[in-house]
């Protein structure tokens, strides 16, 4: 299995759908252009922001059919193909790397409760069904499994090349990557904004960040910032992105703030897909309000 060393701000990309509960494609183009021109260097398709658990196999390869189309090779593309059934996520995988994705990536099988032992087989499958690099999504708070580090040794002793952390804790990501001092070619991805500046610090070689969707420009502004060592700008920023996250908490779900506040940039990204409601009236005036406060959004 190949190796693919990932980099820069990577938004959990946001899924277009119409008000009729269908993918909307025009949508999805639109969005993923305007992320290449911000700023961001890759997407992560079909995850937590993207509805991937809402959508059944053949919408989330119609969604991964569309982005590569867009992409063009332009920036990476990540896929997430996590499913309750090893079947499913391998069917999932196998038509990602057909249709040209960089890299998979897969939550541990949810909704059921599975040992270690179970979660490794499941990954050990997935390795040995697809070429490009598996990473695996550790996202305790949906998934129900904890990913640590000697399960994440085991798991690259099996193969997979990498990890998206979400388990908000620098403790716990610190704890992975003293696990893997002596290991080379794993990639370690912070999965949110809130962490990226000592996660950076720390090793970590890209951020995927929820609030990347509707505000790239703040999140890679803070990674490049970072990079470049200029960490007192970079603290300023790592504040005023932890601020935007709890601005866009003031909605029930975060998920429907993204599509609230990528339309209001002027990006269609149609409803979220239900049982996840739209904003309130209520919600979206006063996000608005907050993110023109704190100078991330636009008058």
């Amino acid at each position: 299995m190949r190796s693919l060393q990932i980099k820069g701000v990577i938004p959990p990309l946001t899924t277009p759908f119409t008000r009729e509960g269908d993918i909307y494609e025009e949508g999805l183009r639109k969005l993923l252009d305007f992320q290449i021109e911000k700023g961001s260097r890759g997407v992560f398709l079909c995850g937590t922001y993207g509805s991937g658990p809402l959508m059944s196999v053949t919408e989330r390869k119609k969604v991964v059919e569309i982005a590569v189309d867009q992409i063009k090779n332009r920036i990476t593309t990540i896929v997430q193909v996590g499913t309750p059934s090893t079947k499913d996520a391998i069917e999932l995988a196998k038509h990602a790397e057909e249709s040209g994705v960089d890299v998979v990536s897969c939550v541990p099988p949810f909704y059921y409760r599975h040992d270690a032992q179970t979660v490794l087989e499941h990954f050990k499958q997935l390795v040995k069904a697809v070429e490009i690099p598996v990473y695996v999504y550790n996202n305790p708070k949906t998934s129900g499994f904890t990913v640590t580090p000697s399960i994440l040794s085991k798991m690259a002793d099996l193969g997979v090349k990498g990890i998206k952390d979400s388990c908000f804790s620098l403790i716990e990501f610190s704890h992975f990557l003293i696990e893997f001092e002596d290991r080379e070619d794993f990639n370690f991805i912070i999965g949110t904004e809130a962490l990226a500046m000592p996660a950076i610090l720390l090793g970590a070689k890209a951020v995927i960040s929820g609030l990347a969707n509707p505000f790239p420009e703040i999140v890679v502004d803070l990674y490049n910032t970072t990079i470049k060592g200029d960490y007192e700008k970079a603290a300023k920023l790592q504040l005023k992105v932890n601020e935007g996250r709890k601005i866009l908490h003031i909605a029930k779900s975060t998920n429907a703030a993204c599509y609230a506040m990528l339309n209001e940039r002027g990006i269609d990204v149609g409803i979220p897909r239900r049982p996840v409601l739209p904003v309130t009236t209520e919600e979206l005036e006063l996000m608005k309000k907050e993110f023109m406060r704190i100078g991330i959004l636009k008058s």
